[in-house]
């Protein structure tokens, strides 16, 4: 059993929409688009450099995991993938967890840039 204060730990098996043996997905409480999901390792870890190189490698396989449900439910256009590590990079849920997040065309005016949009001025380049 997890922190019992952490949102991440203990997960309701209807929160669960994919799982492997070390890692779970789950959907977005608070989701940027359609489908937005979290990849999040069972065990309570903070960030993605304490995990075990075995959790690294099933984050991975579940977020592939999650593309193809996505995919299936929702069709969409394209993917942001990202993991916020520490309190400067925006994390404020100190349980690990990767962001598979749906992208849509037309979901924003311009998309260029991408995760370097997290600085709005580094966007273009």
């Amino acid at each position: 059993m997890g922190d019992l204060t952490c949102p991440f730990c203990n997960p309701r098996p209807e929160e669960i929409a994919l799982a492997s043996d070390l890692c779970y997905a789950r959907y977005d409480k608070y989701p940027v688009s359609p489908g937005h999901l979290l990849v999040i390792p069972f065990r309570h870890v903070a960030g993605f450099f304490e995990a075990t190189d075995e959790e690294q490698v099933a984050l991975l396989a579940l977020v592939r995991e999650a593309k193809r449900l996505l995919d299936e439910r929702f069709r969409p256009d394209g993917y942001n993938i990202g993991v916020n590590v520490g309190e400067a990079a925006g994390q404020t849920v100190m349980h690990l967890h990767v962001h598979v997040i749906p992208r849509y065309a037309g979901d924003m005016e311009d998309p260029r840039g991408g995760v370097r949009g997290v600085i709005p001025e580094r966007r273009g380049y």
